[in-house]
């Protein structure tokens, strides 16, 4: 990977296949499928999103390669369609901060007294391929990080759920299951077989927040070439509605990290 630290590696696991390959759309309910099983199905999907103006929580994360193993609890805190904000600790010690808005992302870490001040232009360049603020929520909140109404998907129903997939494919395979039951996201994979890279992501327990289903676990798994990298990521004391601050100063003297 590109710059080996836990928080910018979090970073670009999290926003790693979030493309939108294009400007967004705007949402006036399921339009792409005519399949009317899909069109019920995707509809439910976003009937059921969580709905809230801030929340507050703590999680605790574990980063995980064939090299090292790390784990962090994180304060974290989000204005939606706003604001992204972490702030990690190990054992009691600041460790970083993250800051994700639509128009920047940001990060510093105490202990290498390195930042990263950029957007998502220069992650989308990096990678390779354009990223936006809307999918690194979705993935936290447990909706499909693609907008399921942008397109035509084939369904498949198994005993797990929902399965969707695009009608047609594009050098990045997609796959999203959602819950038979309350139609969250169960899973998602995606993956380009030509840069042999992959991820996916899977939520294993949901807990009700104000009778309305947040993640209580996120688990990721990105692959590139030979490289494995896991995030597990368990959601405490979540609140909605609550006021919240977003304090980020990158401090002085620390040096730029510098991505190429």
């Amino acid at each position: 990977m590109i710059y080996k630290r836990i928080f910018p590696l979090i970073l670009l696991s999290l926003i790693f296949f979030s493309s939108c390959g294009g400007a967004r759309k705007a949402k006036m309910g399921t339009t792409a499928p005519e399949d009317a099983a899909v069109a019920a199905v995707v509809n439910q999907h976003y009937h059921n999103e969580v709905e809230f103006e801030t929340l507050q929580g703590r999680l605790s994360l574990n980063y995980q390669t064939e090299e090292r193993s790390q784990s962090v609890t994180v304060n974290f805190r989000m204005k939606k369609n706003d604001t992204i904000w972490m702030s990690g600790q190990l054992l009691g010690i600041p460790l970083a901060k993250v800051m994700i808005t639509p128009n920047s992302v940001q990060f510093y870490e105490k202990i290498t007294k390195t930042y990263f001040d950029g957007d998502f232009s220069l992650l989308s360049d990096l990678l390779g391929t354009p990223l936006d603020y809307e999918k690194v929520q979705n993935l936290l909140l447990g909706q499909t990080i693609y907008d399921l109404r942008d397109e035509r998907y084939k369904l498949t129903e198994s005993a797990r759920g929902y399965q969707l997939e695009p009608e047609r494919e594009n050098f990045l395979k997609r796959l999203f299951l959602l819950d038979a039951g309350n139609f969250k996201a169960l899973a998602q994979q995606l993956g380009q077989e030509r840069e042999n890279r992959s991820v996916t992501v899977t939520y294993p327990d949901y807990q009700k927040v104000q009778g309305q289903l947040f993640p209580l676990q996120i688990q990721i798994n990105a692959t590139e070439g030979a490289e494995n990298t896991r995030i597990d990521m368990t959601f405490r004391n979540i609140e909605f509605n609550v006021p919240v601050s977003f304090p980020f100063s990158i401090p002085s003297g620390y040096e730029e990290i510098s991505i190429e």
